[in-house]
């Protein structure tokens, strides 16, 4: 197995040119065939016995307070070691292989230092947004009951609150900083900074990560000890980082592109890995930091890229950029050429999801080769089609279908072992050796790939996927609401907006009173970036025969809507004209 990261470390130091696509090529067709071993300890193989043997005192780490400036650095040895008092901290508390430990953590260094610490010592880990609303995390506890918890202090308070309605206590509670009943992290300084790793199976589950909900209640998507660690080396060649780079990855952890970008990817090949800590995303505090700490590869969502490139970018140092990379819808032309003015570098898009690595993407041999607006071509790991709604697979250029991964040939390494404990999902995306990714494109006569949209209602707004059954379902709570229909509304900046049509109770008239109470009500029960943005009071919504909503058609009625009229009549009211719900309303 070390011969294969070391393979990878020499394609991306090669020139972004056909000879290293050539390489590549080569390389992930023998992956994609070669017998795999039947145990595989990445933190032990690859991130101990290459990097921390070759070049103990690297650093691995950097990390940033945007707004202090606080700044500390870690070597790969000092990583290694601080994973290594955590594990034996948590052996002495009975806890270690095939248990789970929940990270609810914002972007700290002890992220990095229990992810670590969990793969080497075969803990489950399980990512947890800190966004978290109680009733989100007891479903979580209800569903994947937690043998540990690592969380910051405002975090703990849910928690706990989390474990008192469910009757479900974690046996080691971890907190960084103080609180009554926690341990606080600084004790596991303590311990010897020697661990043994675990014996762990190739095809042992050891990353649980909960969907955000997007087709009904969140699934748990399991990963095994090879499928992520091995199948990013797809996504660490897609972004490009060689050694000597500084990366920055902005995501938050709790969701699989933290584990993707911020994690595997710079560690695969021994790189320099940089986390910026916020508590509200300020661009010129962010973009100083790049330009502070010479980062080389930079990952952002679309969201971020378009409010960097209306900054003043002339006041930056950015030369030290090398790769950009986003994921997420494309991005519109103007943000790519201004970006580019002043860095050289066209920023790429590439698209995956939690139950897999990159899978479609532009890789650094398309630089000067994109084309606006799509996607990319196939990543060689995968391979990757489409079909039709019969499930024929599509050959034809121009025709839209739904994106597939073809498992005839071989399975991705990257693919997902299961949802754990639904086999009915399971059965809904694995039909006649096809894996349903749940999305729709199209190909070119050329190969390069075009997003269409999902296959199924979800809104996707910045980087984040939204379901409407679960926005759906909060409104319903309220006494109010008779029948709602969610969808996504366009936006430049967001690409999506939650929109809300509601239907009310005869007792009830739509205004704007109760158009607050109706965003207060969902703010107690979603997560923030969940809520309704919109919300417009209809006495019908377009339906089936059957009685279903005929979401595309509502979808295209908002697409198409004229701009409202701001009357004393209006039925459509926009979250950021309530500047009772918050001071920061218009984020």
């Amino acid at each position: 197995m070390k011969k294969l990261y070391r393979e990878v470390i020499q394609i991306n130091q090669m020139a972004d040119n056909s000879d290293k696509e050539e390489k590549a090529k080569i390389f992930f067709d023998k992956l994609n065939t070669m017998s795999l071993p039947s145990q595989f300890n990445w933190a032990k193989e690859i991130f101990e016995d290459i990097h921390v043997n070759q070049t103990p005192d690297k650093i691995a780490l950097i990390w940033n307070d945007i707004h202090d400036l606080d700044t500390k650095t870690y070597s790969y040895l000092d990583l290694l070691q601080r994973a290594n008092q955590l594990i034996n901290f948590l052996a002495g508390h009975g806890v270690g292989r095939k248990k789970n430990m929940y990270m609810m953590t914002p972007i700290v260094p002890e992220t990095w230092f229990a992810s670590l610490a969990s793969i080497k010592a075969g803990i489950v880990s399980v990512p947890t947004p800190t966004t978290m609303t109680p009733r989100e995390l007891e479903f979580r506890f209800e569903t994947y009951r937690p043998d540990v918890v690592l969380a910051d202090e405002a975090s703990a308070d849910l928690v706990d609150r989390a474990a008192k309605e469910t009757g479900i206590m974690p046996g080691v509670k971890l907190v960084l900083g103080e609180k009554k009943g926690w341990i606080s992290f600084e004790e596991i300084q303590n311990e010897s900074v020697e661990a043994k790793a675990a014996d762990t199976n190739a095809d042992e589950i050891l990353f649980c990560f909960f969907t955000s909900g997007t087709t009904g209640l969140p699934k748990r998507v399991g990963h095994t000890a090879i499928s992520y660690p091995v199948g990013h080396l797809s996504t660490t060649v897609m972004i490009g980082v060689r050694p000597d780079d500084i990366h920055n990855n902005l995501s938050a952890p709790g969701w699989a592109k933290w584990a993707w970008s911020s994690f595997f990817v710079p560690f695969n090949v021994g790189a320099t890995a940089t986390g910026f800590d916020f508590s509200e995303l300020d661009g010129e505090q962010y973009l100083d930091a790049l330009s502070r700490n010479g980062v080389t590869t930079f990952c952002a969502p679309p969201t971020a890229w378009r409010m960097f490139v209306n900054m003043n970018l002339d006041s930056f140092d950015l030369s030290s950029v090398r790769q950009s990379i986003s994921a997420g819808e494309p991005l519109n032309p103007e943000v790519i050429s201004r970006w580019k003015k002043y860095t050289g570098t066209e920023i790429r898009d590439f698209y995956g999801q939690t139950e897999s690595t990159a899978m479609i993407g532009n890789p650094p041999w398309l630089n000067g080769k994109m084309r606006s607006g799509s996607f990319g071509m196939p990543s060689f790991m995968y391979d990757v089609a489409l079909a039709d709604d019969e499930g024929n697979e599509i050959t034809m250029a121009d025709q839209v279908g739904h994106i597939v991964l073809k498992l005839d040939n071989w399975r991705p390494i990257g693919l997902f072992s299961e949802y754990i404990g639904n086999h009915e999902k399971m059965d809904s995306v694995f039909v006649n050796n096809f894996y349903y990714t749940g999305d729709r494109a199209y190909f070119d006569a050329d190969g390069y790939w075009w997003f269409v949209g999902r296959a199924d209602d979800v809104i996707k707004s910045s980087d984040y996927r939204i379901g409407p059954f679960e926005v759906e379902s909060a409104l319903l709570e309220h006494p109010c609401v008779a029948e709602v229909a969610v969808v996504g509304s366009p936006d430049p900046n967001r690409y999506q907006l939650v929109k809300a049509y509601v239907i009310l109770n005869p007792s009830y008239q739509g205004n704007r009173k109760l158009a607050l109470e109706l965003f207060k009500h969902t703010m107690n029960i979603l997560a923030k970036f969940k809520i309704p943005r919109i919300i417009e009071f209809v006495t019908e919504v377009p339906k089936t025969i059957s009685g279903k909503i005929r979401r595309i058609e509502l979808r295209e009625m908002t697409a198409n809507k004229n701009e409202v009229d701001f009357t004393d009549e209006m039925k459509e009211y926009c979250y950021w004209d309530f500047p009772e719900l918050s001071s920061k309303n218009k984020q």
